[in-house]
């Protein structure tokens, strides 16, 4: 019994790492954009955190090297998909909103993958519950986005709509990922997703006229943030995140998102005096339960019993089956 509390504690223990250090992660993005162009600043991250990770793959001897045709597209989706894309617009869009407005509207990730998985995966089905769970979903980033002149002149329309993409271009590869089989273990792979991720936003940074690293200021609150980001929030956050995930599973780990923006929030008005709304507290709760009711049979077997463990597990185990998020797909 007493290994079985220290097991509970540790969980708990790496949810509020993950929540803190992705939830810091937004304040640490605005303090960075004071003085780095966008995307050349999600680069310098990622170059960090893939040295950090692929070091990390050095010292505990995890198996590294891509050897099928698979373990490569794997790694160049999540790479362009997961990160490139992905980040490039986060950056650059929250050069117009406050962390705690991005971190909500990014929480709508989870509600677009069933939209993405209809589309691209065998047997799946969007029911009643799933279309009303993606409407509330954009209908609360429509209450945080606050679609008026006023928004539309101060860009934060503009910046929400940033974010939507970059929530669009992280579902759509996640779900693209689910279909591809890999050799390669999940530590290995994000390293080289985490390195590929930052070959693309060099890439786009060098294709956009404003981004130079002549335009770079190298403050000592720029350099701490993109520090804090490549090393906490990349690489320490990422395998915190997957050792809770193997300990708990990816349903219970998924909740990690809905405290990530409580935390963003709370630390960008207690660090940069953000301010918090009564639109930005509606949103949050009317995307929240979009994504409720888009998981809600998922959340219904879990806890309501036996069915529910036994489903997930097999699910987790079978080769079949696979597990993103809160969601189970089958493979071809």
């Amino acid at each position: 019994m007493q290994l079985e509390n220290i097991y509970k504690f540790r969980n708990v223990g790496l949810f509020a790492v993950v929540a803190l250090v992705w939830g810091a992660s937004f304040p640490a993005i605005n303090i960075g954009l004071e003085s780095l162009p966008p995307v050349l600043f999600a680069a310098f991250r990622y170059d960090i955190a893939a040295l950090v990770l692929f070091g990390y793959v050095a010292y505990t001897g995890t198996a590294w090297r891509p050897t099928t045709y698979d373990d490569w597209l794997l790694i160049a989706v999540g790479g362009v998909l997961l990160i490139g894309a992905h980040f490039a617009l986060l950056f650059t869009g929250q050069q117009y909103v406050t962390g705690g407005v991005a971190s909500i509207v990014l929480s709508l990730t989870p509600v677009m993958m069933p939209v993405f998985a209809l589309a691209l995966l065998p047997n799946q089905r969007l029911g009643l519950t799933g279309v009303l769970g993606l409407a509330l979903g954009l209908l609360g980033v429509g209450i945080i986005a606050q679609p008026s002149p006023e928004a539309l002149a101060g860009g934060q329309l503009y910046g929400v709509g940033l974010l939507v993409l970059s929530a669009t271009s992280f579902a759509l590869g996640a779900v693209l990922t689910v279909r591809i089989r890999t050799t390669l273990p999940m530590l290995s792979l994000q390293a080289w997703m985490m390195g590929v991720g930052a070959l693309s936003l060099h890439l786009t940074s060098a294709l956009h006229p404003a981004e130079s690293f002549g335009a770079a200021e190298w403050t000592v609150a720029g350099v701490g943030a993109v520090l804090f980001l490549a090393v906490f929030a990349s690489a320490i956050g990422y395998l915190a995140y997957f050792d809770l995930q193997e300990q708990v599973g990816p349903i219970e780990t998924s909740l990690v998102s809905y405290a990530t923006p409580v935390v963003a929030t709370a630390s960008g008005w207690a660090l940069l005096g953000e301010p918090v709304t009564d639109a930005t507290v509606l949103g949050f709760a009317v995307i929240a339960f979009g994504f409720w009711l888009c998981k809600w049979s998922t959340f219904t077997w879990k806890v309501t019993g036996l069915a529910g463990r036994i489903r997930h597990r097999r699910a987790s185990r079978s080769p079949d089956l696979v597990v993103v998020g809160t969601s189970v797909y089958y493979r071809d």
